[in-house]
């Protein structure tokens, strides 16, 4: 993870003096995340508080803390909003790099927990708040809407005539192509089917509501005293409801994949007409992404050190049984053309 760190300890002890007035005692960085333009610290304060810090490359738009602020006042409880600068910013720009501050709350993922029948009810009601939630004017235009890109499925395609001239690499890239010339034509066909049902989603026009769009099981935080909270709002968009709906159920590091766990989450979220169309596209075109996204951090270049290991090990869970290719394929069965 060292390989992560964007700005030296130092500087972000400094700003976190300077701009938080926190005097940190302790700041350590965390093991989270795949994503290499943005990194994840604890720092312990000389009180005993503690805080997650959130460093990314780029000076962004943030629209997420504006949309955390929004939903809290409308009542949304299972959300951390970030804790202000001494001058009552939500971010702050250091150099070419933005730093966001949250409260530590101290618990486990939901792929460490597992979820009780009751924090499926909890999620459910709030995942529900969420998409009923009434964005102001002054903001819908800042969120990004559903397109249905064909961007993935084009770098999936764009990998097919590598797998047949590599020769070299590491053991990892070696492994990898073995791995997709065995599964080829589960490959194939999730690309293909995602286009398809693409395809058949863009005639029907469906209604978009405001989506988390990553909330599997990575992004659901509980705490000591059993509270979830919805966590990493980097990538909010507009888009049908199944954008969301799909992750339940739907099998991703192979867990939530029980159909309990469903019956209780829709106990809370209440009656609803699930797209089955929508939500097979959804779930075929996310697989589609991690394929695009891992083979080019696998097959097109060698570094990454040891995430490439990982990286590697989640790629083959998505194939494994019950996992996120089998119930894609499943959520598609009974489906017209």
């Amino acid at each position: 993870m060292l390989e992560k760190q964007l700005l030296s300890d130092e500087r972000i002890i400094d700003c976190l003096n300077t701009d938080y007035g926190i005097e940190v005692a302790v700041l350590s960085i965390l093991p989270l995340g795949a994503d290499q333009n943005a990194s994840v610290h604890r720092a312990q304060a000389l009180d005993g508080i503690s805080y997650f810090v959130k460093l990314k490359r780029g000076h962004h738009q943030d629209v997420s803390v504006t949309l955390l602020a929004l939903l809290q006042r409308a009542g949304i409880q299972h959300i951390i909003p970030p804790v202000k600068t001494i001058h009552g910013s939500p971010i702050l720009h250091i150099g070419d790099f933005t730093l966001i501050v949250y409260p530590f709350i101290e618990g486990q993922d939901a792929f460490s927990h597992t979820l009780a029948n009751d924090q499926w009810i909890a999620l459910g009601k709030v995942l529900r708040q969420v998409h009923e939630f009434a964005l102001p004017p002054s903001i819908q235009g800042q969120i990004r809407r559903e397109t249905y890109s064909p961007k993935w499925r084009e770098a999936v395609r764009s990998l097919y005539p590598d797998l047949r001239t590599i020769q070299g690499g590491d053991e990892t890239t070696l492994k990898l192509v073995a791995f997709m010339k065995k599964h080829d034509a589960e490959i194939h066909r999730l690309v293909d089917r995602a286009e398809r049902l693409c395809e058949m989603i863009r005639d029907q026009s469906p209604k978009c509501v405001l989506c988390h769009s990553d909330i599997h099981g990575g992004n659901v935080l509980v705490d000591r005293s059993g509270v979830i909270y919805l966590v990493d709002w980097d990538e909010p968009i507009l888009a049908p409801k199944e954008r969301d709906l799909m992750f339940i159920g739907g099998g991703v590091a192979n867990v939530w994949n029980n159909p309990h766990e469903e019956e209780f989450f829709y106990q809370g979220y209440g009656e609803t007409e699930i797209n089955r169309t929508i939500l097979a596209y959804y779930r075929h075109e996310r697989i589609v992404e991690d394929i695009a996204q891992y083979g080019q951090c696998l097959l097109l270049t060698t570094s990454g050190g040891e995430e490439r290991t990982v990286m590697y090990k989640h790629f083959k869970e998505m194939f494994e049984p019950r996992g996120v290719v089998d119930i894609a394929f499943k959520t598609d069965e009974g489906l017209n053309s």
